[in-house]
C-alpha cells in the first residue's frame, strides 16, 4: 500500500461567452511493444533501417502466407497490464478490422475488439501540486501497426515504407476521466514512465513509438458528476478525436484549441459533430479528417487464420513475480527510507536509470545530501551539456566519494563543487585528487584563529561595527575563507568569529 495521499484536482474550466465550460478527455494511447520481431512475423522491428528492408512475406500480404503469434509480444502486453493494475484475460481473440489503408497491404488490420488481452485497470496521475487524478483504464488490446506513406519525395507520387507494418502495438484505452490539458500530458508521461520501468515500450515519441488519439468534449459544470453517478454518456457533450499526437506540448495545445472550437459552436446554437480531426500546430487549429466511424463501419469479424489466444494463470503469475519495482512504489520508498521530499523523489524516479543511479550513491550515506548532489549538481551539469544519466562522466562511486569527503569534513561544500568539476571533466578518484592537489579543508583551529586574529588587528573599525551590528560578522568569515583559499572549515570559522566578536 502506497503511503502517499493526494487531493483530487479541479477540472479545467474555460469561460465562454454565455457559460463556463468544463473539459472531458479520454485517450487511446498506441505504444509500440519493445520486441525484436513483429507481432505475426519474424521480421525485424529495428528503427531507421533502409525502407522496405524489414518486411517478411506475411507483412507484405503475399498469397498463402499465414500469421503466427509472437509469444513475447503477448508477454509484454500482459506485463503492461499487470503494471497498470489491470485484469488479465486468460482468453482473448483477434479480429479483422476492415478499411482501406494504403500502407497496410492486407487491406485489413488484425486487432482485438471483442476479447482484448487486458481488461480494466487504473493509473495514478500526479500533477506536482499535491493533487492527483486516478484515471481508469478500460482495456488494452494488441494490434498490428501500419506502414508509412511518404508524400514529400516526389511532386506527383507517394511512396510507401512497409518496415513498420505488422509491428506490435498495445492500444491503451482510458475512460473519460481526464479533465484538462495538463492532466492529459501528465497521464501520457505516467504511462510512458511505467512502461519504461517495465521494459515494454521505450516511449520514444519522436520515432512514433508512443502516440495518442485524444478524445475531447465539453460539458456544463455538474454534468460530469451526473455521468460518474450513472455512467450515462448523454450527460457529456459530443466528442471529437484528435488523431496521432506525438508531442506533450502539442497535445495540450490541441485540447485547448479543440475545446474552444466546440464551445463556440454550441454557444452559437450549433451541434458538435462526432469526427476525427488533425491538429495543425502552425495554424493553431484542428481540422476535419473524416467522420468518426463506429465499430460496425469496420465490419469486424474473428480472424479465421488465428485461433483464440488462451494463456495459463500460472504463466501470468510468473510474469507478475518478475515485475520490477514500479514508479509509485519506488517513490514512496525513497520518501520513507531516505527522508526525501515528494518533489525530490519524483525527480529521482522519473526515469528508472536515474533512480538506480541515486540508490547507488545514497547507499550507506545521507539520503538528502545524496539527492541534493544528484539533482542539483549532476542533473544540472548533464542538462547543460545535453546529456542523460546513462552518459554521465561521473559514476555513482565517484559522486559517493565526493559526498563521503564532505561528510567527514575533509572538504567544504565550496571545495566539493570544485572537486565535482574536476571529476566531471577529467575523471579520477575524488579522495586521491583532494590529496594530490592539496584541497583538504583546514580544520586546525589554531591556524584558523591565527588568520582571524590578523584580520581583526588590521580592521579595528570593522570590528566595532560588527559588535554594534552582529550581522556584519559575516564579513570576517568571508575574509578568513579568502585568506585560507576557501579551505577553512566554515563551521569552525563561524564559531571563532562569534567568540572573538562576542556576537
Amino acid at each position: 500500500m502506497l503511503d502517499l495521499t493526494y487531493e483530487m484536482p479541479k477540472p479545467k474550466t474555460i469561460a465562454g461567452a454565455k457559460h463556463d465550460w468544463e473539459l472531458v478527455i479520454g485517450m487511446e494511447v498506441h505504444a509500440q511493444v519493445s520486441s525484436n520481431a513483429k507481432l505475426f512475423s519474424g521480421a525485424s522491428t529495428q528503427f531507421g533501417a533502409e525502407p522496405n528492408s524489414n518486411v517478411a512475406f506475411v507483412d507484405a500480404a503475399m498469397p498463402g502466407m499465414l500469421p503466427v503469434i509472437n509469444e513475447y509480444c503477448v508477454e509484454q502486453a500482459v506485463r503492461t497490464g499487470l503494471g497498470l493494475k489491470a485484469d488479465i484475460n486468460l482468453k482473448s481473440a483477434f479480429d479483422r478490422k476492415n478499411y482501406f489503408y494504403p500502407d497496410l497491404p492486407q487491406g485489413y488490420q488484425i486487432s482485438q475488439l471483442y476479447h482484448p488481452i487486458v481488461g480494466e485497470g487504473e493509473v495514478l496521475v500526479e500533477l506536482g501540486d499535491g493533487t492527483a487524478r486516478k484515471v481508469r483504464i478500460e482495456r488494452i488490446h494488441m494490434e498490428q501497426d501500419a506502414g508509412k506513406s511518404i508524400h514529400d519525395m516526389d511532386p506527383h507520387m507517394s511512396f510507401v515504407d512497409l518496415n513498420r507494418t505488422g509491428v506490435c502495438l498495445m492500444e491503451i484505452v482510458s475512460r473519460p476521466d481526464i479533465r484538462g490539458p495538463e492532466e492529459a500530458a501528465a497521464y501520457i508521461a505516467k504511462l510512458r514512465q511505467i512502461m519504461r520501468y517495465l521494459g515494454t515500450c521505450d516511449g520514444n515519441m519522436q520515432n512514433g513509438n508512443l502516440r495518442a488519439d485524444v478524445n475531447v468534449s465539453i460539458c456544463l459544470p455538474g454534468a460530469y458528476e451526473k455521468y460518474q453517478e450513472t455512467q450515462d454518456f448523454s450527460h457529456l457533450g459530443t466528442r471529437c478525436e484528435i488523431k496521432n499526437m506525438n508531442s506533450m506540448r502539442f497535445i495540450q495545445q490541441a485540447i485547448e484549441v479543440e475545446a474552444r472550437r466546440q464551445i463556440a459552436i454550441v454557444e452559437a446554437g450549433g451541434e458538435v459533430e462526432q469526427e476525427t480531426r488533425l491538429y495543425d500546430p502552425d495554424k493553431g487549429e484542428t481540422r476535419s479528417m473524416r467522420s468518426k466511424e463506429e465499430a460496425h463501419d469496420y465490419r469486424y469479424f474473428p480472424d479465421p487464420d488465428l485461433l483464440p489466444l488462451e494463456i495459463e494463470q500460472a504463466w501470468v503469475d510468473d510474469i507478475a513475480a518478475r515485475l520490477p519495482e514500479l514508479p509509485d512504489e519506488k517513490k514512496a520508498r525513497f520518501i520513507n527510507d531516505f527522508g526525501l521530499t515528494d518533489y525530490d523523489a519524483s525527480v529521482l524516479t522519473a526515469e528508472v536509470e536515474s533512480a538506480t543511479y541515486f540508490e547507488e550513491v545514497a547507499k550507506g550515506r545521507n539520503g538528502k545530501l545524496a539527492a541534493n548532489w544528484v539533482i542539483n549538481e549532476l542533473f544540472g551539469r548533464l542538462k547543460k551539456d545535453d546529456r542523460d544519466i546513462t552518459g554521465s562522466p561521473v559514476s555513482p562511486t565517484q559522486l559517493g566519494g565526493i559526498i563521503d569527503l564532505i561528510a567527514s569534513d575533509a572538504i567544504s561544500g565550496k571545495i566539493a563543487k570544485e572537486l565535482f568539476e574536476i571529476v566531471y571533466t577529467e575523471g579520477g578518484d575524488p579522495a586521491q585528487i583532494v590529496e594530490e592537489r592539496g584541497m583538504k579543508q583546514v580544520t586546525d583551529t589554531g591556524a584558523i584563529e591565527a588568520a582571524l586574529d590578523e584580520i581583526i588587528a588590521a580592521n579595528p573599525a570593522q570590528v566595532e561595527k560588527a559588535k554594534v551590528n552582529p550581522k556584519l560578522a559575516g564579513w570576517f568569515v568571508g575574509q578568513v575563507m579568502k585568506a585560507t583559499g576557501g579551505k577553512a572549515n566554515p563551521k569552525a570559522v563561524n564559531e571563532l568569529v562569534s567568540k572573538k566578536l562576542g556576537s
